[in-house]
């Protein structure tokens, strides 16, 4: 059953499931970007860098399973699952190959993409993309919030507790973990993430669809598939990084760019774990010289797209 609650850009796909997308246009010569949000987060987190990015690229921003508007298919949020509704979208929806961009677990995911069907996938861009754990320390805060989200009766009292706060304080909160300055992110970007957190509190699979995520995104980046799959991916990548997330260290990304040299790296000063809310005009520079620079190597991602709900 689809939710009631839409917004401008709101479309739907049929992909086994209903999927909910949001088609912020863009010219139709363009490359086209499909966007992957992170952990907890929707196709709403890209409000804030969509202006910057449509005047030379087709954006298309997906709710991944158990998140934002889109139902967990046969109730599987984790990133496996997540990652075949990815690539049934770019197929079906954008159609291939495309460039993903993807923050946090979206990162993840949108590497797992490139490994699996490289065909699919014409580049990358990874902003503070959740890699293979390293000997870096964690923030103590980011690692006291995945310790809650993974111990299972820690992670029950915690969603109880999120659950019985207002909308307002349950983004404010995840804002300030996120950012370096949440007063940075639009007010009228925030008001929209608290408009969709009311509605997500009244939705019985919610605290499932996130725990079994966070578990998920713990277990890839622990595992040695993951690392592997790293390795394995051939096409051209962007790597963004702010320099003060708390929840994946800018080293992270380093050691992606010191694994792949012809991937390119920018650190944004002075930004957390979400630079397309907390930077978007930063974020958006960034893609588009890399895009430019990037020139011919990147034509097979512009096509027409190749559907619309």
């Amino acid at each position: 059953m689809r939710a009631d609650l839409s917004f401008p850009a709101s479309r739907w796909a049929e992909l086994g499931a209903s999927i909910h997308y949001l088609d912020f246009g863009g010219p139709p010569d363009g490359p086209v970007v499909v966007a992957v949000h992170g952990l907890g987060g929707s196709a709403l987190n890209w409000l804030a860098i969509a202006p910057p990015l449509t005047g030379t690229c087709r954006l298309l921003a997906l709710d991944l399973g158990g998140h934002g508007l889109t139902r967990a298919p046969a109730r599987r949020a984790g990133v496996a699952a997540n990652r075949l509704l990815l690539h049934r979208f770019a197929e079906q929806v954008a159609g291939r190959p495309v460039i993903l961009m993807g923050n946090s677990m979206g990162g993840m995911i949108s590497l797992l993409e490139a490994a699996a069907s490289p065909e699919t996938v014409a580049g990358l861009v990874l902003l503070d993309a959740a890699t293979p754990f390293g000997p870096a320390l964690p923030d103590p805060v980011a690692a006291a919030v995945f310790a809650l989200h993974t111990t299972p009766w820690l992670a029950t009292i915690a969603m109880a507790r999120r659950r019985a706060l207002p909308a307002e304080t349950s983004v404010g909160l995840v804002l300030r973990l996120c950012c370096a300055d949440p007063a940075r992110v639009p007010a009228e970007v925030v008001a929209d993430h608290v408009r969709l957190a009311r509605h997500r509190a009244e939705l019985r699979h919610a605290d499932r669809d996130f725990l079994q995520a966070a578990r998920s995104v713990v277990r890839a980046a622990a595992g040695l598939p993951y690392r592997a799959a790293i390795r394995s991916v051939r096409a051209p990548a962007l790597l963004v990084h702010g320099d003060r997330d708390r929840l994946v260290p800018v080293a992270a990304s380093r050691g992606l760019a010191g694994r792949h040299r012809s991937w390119r790296l920018v650190v944004l000063p002075d930004v957390g774990h979400v630079p397309q809310l907390e930077a978007p005009q930063q974020t958006a520079a960034a893609v588009l010289r890399w895009l430019d620079d990037m020139g011919p190597a990147l034509d097979g991602a512009r096509h027409p797209v190749a559907s619309q709900a």
